[in-house]
């Protein structure tokens, strides 16, 4: 090999090893996740799938769906594809609930079908003055509904998620969460969006 091909060995070489650390990490994270819901006891944090932008419209009203940023077709397919993911798995479901937003609505109805609406899961992006009062309400809902032999669903929004937990999700990412005694939670998996 001559010394002009060097750099560009050596830059195959590194990226090569990258993308395997990448690809196992990912493979070694979700079948552990898929693996603890099974047993059930746990609380699943679901962003809502993709929906494009982000915030909402000036006009924005909860209870209507045109004034709203809502799902993709690829964020539709993503949450049928993510309650095919629990069904396939046989992952044990205690009760789900969602943002009273419409695009977590969408989610939680095109994965999981039957689900209850909670304020405690909506946003507070256009509101950062509600993150510690929201986040504590959260918390509250959490400490009455501990799963036993299901898991506890909760589709929302990555600011909630992200207050709660210190995780960013992505849209349609899955974080699942187990609660101690006092009720923090204390994250135990990460689960990608179903492609």
């Amino acid at each position: 090999m001559g010394i002009r091909n060097k750099p560009v060995f050596w830059a195959m070489v590194v990226l090569t090893v990258f993308f395997t650390l990448v690809r196992e990490r990912v493979a070694a994270r979700e079948p552990a996740g898929w693996d603890m819901l099974r047993q059930g006891g746990f609380v699943v944090l679901i962003r809502h799938a993709a929906a494009p932008g982000f915030g909402d419209p000036p006009n924005f009203r909860i209870g209507d769906c045109a004034t709203q940023r809502n799902l993709s077709e690829k964020g539709r397919l993503q949450a049928q594809a993510l309650g095919e993911s629990f069904r396939l798995r046989k992952i044990p479901i205690e009760k789900v609930y969602s943002s009273q937003w419409c695009r977590c609505k969408d989610t939680a109805h095109l994965a999981f079908d039957a689900f209850q609406e909670h304020p405690a899961l909506n946003s507070f992006f256009e509101q950062p003055r509600l993150k510690a009062p929201q986040t504590e309400a959260l918390r509250a809902f959490l400490m009455q509904l501990r799963p036993q032999r299901g898991n506890l669903i909760l589709v929302t929004h990555q600011v909630n998620i992200t207050a709660l937990t210190g995780v960013v999700p992505q849209p349609g990412e899955m974080v699942v969460v187990a609660l101690e005694d006092d009720g923090r939670p204390v994250v135990k998996s990460r689960i990608t969006a179903p492609d």
